[in-house]
Parts: C-alpha cells; sequence; structure tokens
C-alpha cells in the first residue's frame, strides 16, 4: 500500500486515532509521519491531523478521489458519489450502515443455498457429477452422488421424487 500522503513510497505506519466517536485512520510512509509528527520517539500524535489535513477537520474535508464527493456532501445528501467513496469514507460510512441494516456485510439471497433456488441449483450439479460419475464407472462416488440427490428432492418434493 502507498503512502496516503506523498503517494509515493510503501506505507509502513499505520496511525489512527478516535476523535468526537470518529476513527481516523491514514496509512503513511516513515518519512511523512516523522515531517507530519516531528521525532516519533516524542510524538503523542496530536498534531498529526492538523499537520494532515491542514484545519483538523480531517474526513470531513477529505474528498473522493474518483468523484469528488466530500463526507460533509455525504451527510447533507445522504448519497455517496461512486464506489470508491465507501473505501474513502469507510470508517465513519460503516456504524451508520450498521444502525439501518443491522450489519455490514452482504450476504445475499442464495449465499446459503438452503432455498429452492439454491437447493436446484445444487441438484442440478449433483446431477452432472453423477452422469460423469456413471460415464467414467466410478460406481462408489455415484452412490454417493445419488444419496445426495434423494436427500435434496426430499427437502423440495417431501418425498423420493425422480425430478
Amino acid at each position: 500500500m502507498l503512502c496516503d500522503r506523498c503517494k509515493q513510497n510503501i506505507a509502513t505506519v499505520n496511525y489512527v486515532e478516535i476523535i468526537n466517536g470518529h476513527k481516523l485512520e491514514s496509512h503513511l510512509c516513515r518519512d511523512c509521519y516523522v515531517e507530519l509528527t516531528g521525532d516519533p520517539a516524542e510524538n503523542d500524535g496530536s498534531v498529526f491531523w492538523t499537520n494532515l489535513y491542514g484545519d483538523g477537520s480531517a474526513v470531513e474535508a477529505a474528498a473522493c478521489p474518483v468523484c469528488g464527493t466530500t463526507y460533509s456532501d455525504y451527510k447533507r445528501t445522504g448519497l455517496v458519489g461512486c464506489a470508491t467513496c465507501y473505501d474513502v469514507f469507510k470508517e465513519l460510512l460503516l456504524p451508520q450502515i450498521r444502525s439501518i441494516q443491522g450489519k455490514d456485510t452482504h450476504v445475499g439471497t442464495a449465499a446459503l443455498n438452503n432455498d429452492e433456488y439454491g437447493l436446484l441449483r445444487k441438484l442440478k450439479s449433483l446431477q452432472e457429477r453423477l452422469e460423469a460419475a456413471l460415464k467414467d464407472r466410478r460406481y462408489a462416488e455415484a452412490n454417493l452422488l445419488n444419496r445426495q440427490i434423494k436427500d435434496i428432492n426430499k427437502k423440495l418434493y417431501g418425498g423420493d421424487s425422480d425430478e
């Protein structure tokens, strides 16, 4: 990962600070970190964000490098400008997403494959594998696949259907 400030050197310092309940995070190379904070042995981090962004209103003043949307724009409209905004404002958006949706990861409707469509997809795949196993005369594998197909048919149709 490149330094967030100079965009030339490899970032070796991950600086995290919580200000007014907001987590601010920056990835910097050693040179930029020392330049912004002074001697790392004596640094308490108090001047870091002011030096990095100017006036200390760190994330709200930051803009998405792709579309130019600022966090202030998001707060005003409730809309992000592009997909990159989710990465740029991740630490500020995640708590809001969690409060609205109850979670911050997308599972999807077919992720567990326990719904009818997931079972039908699994059934088709097993049937194709069964045909290949029978064609190659792998009867032990075919027997196992046949049992799995019967189990799915029971779930889908309530019995030993041949569909």
